[in-house]
């Protein structure tokens, strides 16, 4: 038996046996990734009998096909199989779909987003597939861009911390691994424009967008993408420095890195900083990529620059070797296990999908008319995206890929607001008229504002649609559509209390919501329980705890409007704005009261190298139990450089039932207050440092650190 067929040696001795037979074709087949929806059927026949290296959206049957035209080749070397399971395994209908990143963030639950990652991985490996390209470690800084819906929101921190957990979930079974992406800056780029320049330097990809990619790194990480876009004119894909100096050798980086869809095509056709395939595919694998996703002619063209000595061998052997072990890694030379097909949807993974949506759920404005009385005898539901599945769902899901299917019919267990609104209230108690659609001029806002007359309750479900937000649509203008603010409006004359929901990828302008409604509910892409998370806070059935990990503007221009910004802006405000944002990162609300008091620091003065306790005491004032989610601020008083006025540093969500009082301590390594100096070099300066806990960046208790 071939050593590498051993399953007592260690995967490296595996690996390097593997290595040692293969000839270059095979090698560099293996650096070489198919969609296979994209293969005409002679180019899918000569590439599976050359064993490539991994397909990607290959579904049941397909796999199949593929893992016998395998088995044929020389060495037998079985593919790796990806695909885009963003959240939940959603590309095949009837698998479990779980709130966007973006809105799942709004839990700030590691633990949550972690068994989330687990059940996805079970279901993505009982379809035969052993890959996700998830998480999405971008940080949303600019609105107008796209895919915000696939970010954890617009904080480094939080986006490294859940980024790190729901990796851990996707890889601890060991049935798949994650891929990190997109590295790096990706959202930076100028004007919110999807995969365009970044102009950035270094010393801002250090200070804002590496270190999720660190913690990735340091949870494991089986692969990270290369982003589409470029920093400062250079694409990453052809960007030595940040692949290979910084991903591989400074953060040990040991998996593999994959270009995103055809960016070794786009280096000739839309950046044009290489002449032909060959000369790009030559960029691309010196630079430190080691699989290309889906350019065809990478393959001969690495060949025969190979042949000619212009990759070196060696080089080809690094990729060739981290690709391997990866396979070793997940079992697929050792007939891997998989869990059955009934995992899928699984009774378990529904009631966590639920659990994820109610916590995800961000309620943001209440002037008491919530809950809902369960004694009310006739509910208006109005709105274009009261009864729309595909407006809850999302982008990433089987009604957009691999292949557009907008009138496909969800085969799983799923609650639109209208459809939770009946659930919980009864359905003879609700009344629906959509009104108007989010385009067009609303012919149905007439029916809308009568049935909200006869009505002693309206609920408002407006947002938007894929059209709007996703991959290749960035957008300049976030405000409501014309007919959605006509309804707002008309609804509102009546007189009656409007409670708004959120059906939304982003952050929109909703000025008038706060102006007109009494409540608002944030749900951005809340998945399959979304509508029904929504239709039970509205009742009061659980105490909302979710949390915005992303700011609204009051306007389309007031961009960017994160949190964590600098001081120093002449006036620090526009002139036709009001201070401030409409809603900003940490609000939401919820049916109880949580005071803060007696914030300790177990050091007031620390060493660069310590770590120290900050404690703070928090009471339930109300008379419903609930999870507050504490956050912990800092603000270098005085640094070399420009620092934020404040930055998330921490945070942990805690249970607290109505009238107790529970002491939450947060850990603070003093290493995390850290400049990146012009040289990109770290330091931890000496002087005071103020520490801010509290439920949002607004209410907060102070204290002062001083660093030695």
């Amino acid at each position: 038996m071939e050593k590498y067929l051993d399953k007592t040696l260690t995967i490296d001795e595996r690996t390097d046996d593997l290595l040692s037979r293969m000839t270059i074709e095979e090698k560099v087949g293996q650096m070489l990734q198919l969609s296979y929806n994209g293969l005409n059927p002679l180019d899918y026949a000569r590439f599976k009998k050359l064993g490539i290296g991994s397909f990607f959206h290959a579904l049941g049957g397909e796999i199949d096909d593929i893992l016998k035209k395998t088995e044929k080749t020389r060495l037998r070397i079985p593919p790796i199989f990806g695909i885009d399971a963003i959240h939940g395994h959603a590309l095949h209908n009837g698998a479990t779909v779980f709130p966007s990143q973006l809105a799942m963030s709004c839990s700030f639950n590691r633990d949550l987003i972690f068994e989330m990652g687990r059940a996805t991985a079970k279901e993505v490996a009982a379809d035969g597939l052993d890959w996700t390209f998830s998480p999405v470690l971008c940080i949303a800084r600019d609105l107008r861009w796209g895919r915000v819906n696939e970010t954890f929101g617009e904080d480094s921190y939080v986006v490294g911390e859940l980024g790190e957990a729901i990796i851990k979930g996707y890889e601890c079974d060991g049935y798949i691994i994650a891929c990190a992406k997109h590295y790096i800056a990706y959202g930076e780029a100028t004007g919110g424009r999807d995969a365009y320049d970044s102009p950035i330097t270094e010393r801002k990809v250090r200070e804002v967008f590496l270190e999720p990619f660190r913690k990735a790194v340091d949870a494991g990480c089986g692969s990270i993408m290369t982003a589409y876009g470029s920093i400062d004119a250079l694409p990453l894909t052809a960007n030595k420095h940040m692949l290979t100096d910084i991903l591989k050798d400074e953060l040990g980086f040991e998996g593999f890195v994959v270009t995103d869809y055809e960016n070794v095509k786009s280096l000739v056709k839309k950046q044009h900083v290489a002449a032909d395939i060959k000369e790009a595919s030559e960029m691309t694998v010196e630079a430190g990529n080691d699989m290309s996703m889906n350019t065809h002619k990478f393959y001969t063209s690495v060949l025969e620059l190979v042949k000619k000595g212009k990759i070196s061998e060696e080089r080809i052997n690094d990729s060739v070797r981290r690709i391997l072990r990866i396979k070793f890694r997940l079992g697929l030379f050792d007939g891997k296990e998989r869990p059955p097909k009934s995992v899928i949807s699984c009774n378990e993974h529904r009631a966590l999908n639920h659990e994820i949506a109610q916590e995800s759920t961000v309620l943001l404005k209440n002037d008491g008319v919530l809950p809902l009385k369960q004694n009310i005898k006739k509910i208006a539901v109005v709105g274009p995206n009261a009864d729309s599945i595909r407006a809850q769902y999302g982008d990433w899901t089987f009604f957009s890929h691999p292949l557009p299917s907008p009138i496909a019919k969800p085969k799983g267990t799923y609650y639109t607001v209208l459809g939770g609104m009946k659930k919980v209230f009864g359905a003879d108690k609700i009344v629906f008229e959509k009104g108007c659609d989010i385009f067009g001029h609303g012919s149905g806002i007439g029916k809308a504002v009568e049935a909200a007359k006869n009505a002693d309750a309206v609920v408002c479900v407006i947002g938007d649609v894929l059209h709007l937000n996703g991959e290749y649509r960035d957008r300049a203008n976030i405000e409501l559509t014309k007919s959605q603010i006509e309804l707002v409006e008309r609804l509102a004359e009546t007189g009656k209390k409007i409670i708004a929901v959120l059906v939304n990828g982003k952050p929109l302008c909703i000025n008038l919501l706060k102006e007109k409604c009494a409540a608002i509910i944030e749900t951005f892409n809340g998945g399959d329980f979304g509508g029904l998370a929504a239709a039970e806070l509205i009742a009061g059935e659980f105490n909302p705890s979710g949390k915005l990990s992303i700011s609204f503007p009051q306007s389309s221009s007031q961009m960017p409007c994160y949190y964590n910004q600098f001081d120093g802006w002449h006036g620090g405000q526009y002139v036709d704005l009001k201070k401030g944002n409409t809603y900003t990162f940490g609000d939401g609300l919820s049916f109880s009261e949580f005071a803060y008091s007696k914030l300790k620091l177990s050091k007031t003065t620390a060493n660069k190298n310590d770590v120290i306790e900050v404690s703070v005491n928090v009471k339930n004032k109300g008379k419903m139990d609930g999870k507050e989610t504490v956050m912990l601020f800092v603000n270098d008083v005085v640094s070399s450089i420009l620092t934020p006025q404040m930055e998330l540093k921490g945070f942990e969500k805690v249970f607290i039932r109505a009238g107790e009082t529970k002491t939450v301590t947060l850990q603070l390594k003093i290493s995390d207050l850290a400049i990146v100096k012009p040289d990109c070099t770290y330091e931890v300066e000496s002087g005071d440092f103020e520490i801010m806990v509290g439920r949002n960046t607004k209410e907060n208790l102070k204290a002062v650190l001083k660093v030695k």
